[in-house]
């Protein structure tokens, strides 16, 4: 019996990751990157690289998308995707971007006969090759069932939140305590910086007290050893989920003050040129304004 055929759009650190999930898993991936070099590793390991989005969604009726942003998703599904698509496909889009633009690309989908499962995943590129993520869906019950055995083979942990929107709310609001965090560890490092005293001194403390978390771990560790690419999680994507969350609250009347200053901080980074640097980067900021470094 054949393996059932997945297309992934998009292979940026958790693209790539979730298509040597979903290769290990045993189904037939075929991917399409803009980059295309970024394809090459998942070639070697056993997958097929298409030349268009188009060709890649030819060759499955579940597309996985892994895009960043609102405007590569309007690019790929209603550009260049756009009446190409099989009948019955299910896309299952991990993008992280605003509830109310979940809404609104399943709402125009459905126009088109495609079924969309809003899946945002939690976790890091590791855990995303490893099949460990944490998977939040929203949407018809039914079309997540459809595509169980898609989610299983990239998830330890799917859980359905209702709704479609629901489950990029969980993910912003995740990410806006990841945020809030880095960004406080980073002055805490900057403090303890300023008053003469070595970052790995605090870090160490940190590695056994109650203060520490795997993901904010996971942060740590970037900044212990001042290397930031590759990027786990860029600067420029944090900087974009803080600016959702908080506009999606103020439309509701509620400030989000910490994430403001936060988002503020990011937008710093990406100014300094990190924007494509683990978010964790955050932190030579204040290195950088302390010393004068340009």
């Amino acid at each position: 019996m054949p393996a059932p055929s997945i297309a992934l759009i998009g292979l940026g650190a958790m693209g790539s990751g979730m298509a040597r999930a979903l290769l290990a898993g045993g189904f037939a991936v075929t991917v399409h990157n803009r980059t295309a070099a970024k394809a090459d590793p998942v070639r070697d390991a056993g997958g097929t690289v298409a030349s268009s989005a188009a060709e890649a969604a030819r060759a499955a009726t579940t597309v996985v998308l892994s895009l960043a942003d609102e405007a590569a998703v309007e690019q790929i599904v209603f550009g260049e995707l756009a009446g190409k698509w099989r009948p019955g496909t299910v896309v299952v889009d991990t993008s992280t971007v605003s509830p109310a633009f979940s809404r609104e690309t399943t709402r125009r989908l459905a126009e088109q006969g495609v079924r969309r499962v809003e899946a945002c995943v939690m976790g890091n590129p590791e855990m995303a090759a490893a099949g460990r993520l944490r998977v939040l869906t929203a949407g018809e019950e039914s079309d997540v069932d459809a595509v169980r055995d898609v989610l299983a083979a990239l998830g330890q942990d799917v859980r359905h939140l209702g709704p479609t929107g629901n489950a990029s709310v969980l993910k912003l609001a995740f990410n806006l305590l990841l945020g809030v965090q880095t960004a406080g560890l980073a002055e805490a490092i900057a403090f303890v910086e300023a008053m003469g005293m070595e970052r790995d001194l605090l870090l160490d403390a940190f590695d056994s007290s109650g203060w520490r978390s795997p993901v904010l771990a996971f942060r740590a560790d970037f900044m212990r050893r001042r290397e930031y690419r590759p990027a786990a999680f860029r600067t420029t994507l944090m900087h974009k989920d803080l600016r959702f969350a908080a506009r999606e609250a103020g439309e509701r009347g509620v400030e989000l003050p910490l994430v403001d200053c936060a988002s503020d901080r990011f937008a710093a980074g990406i100014d300094a040129g990190r924007g494509d640097d683990d978010a964790a980067s955050v932190v030579e900021l204040s290195q950088r304004s302390r010393t004068g470094v340009p």
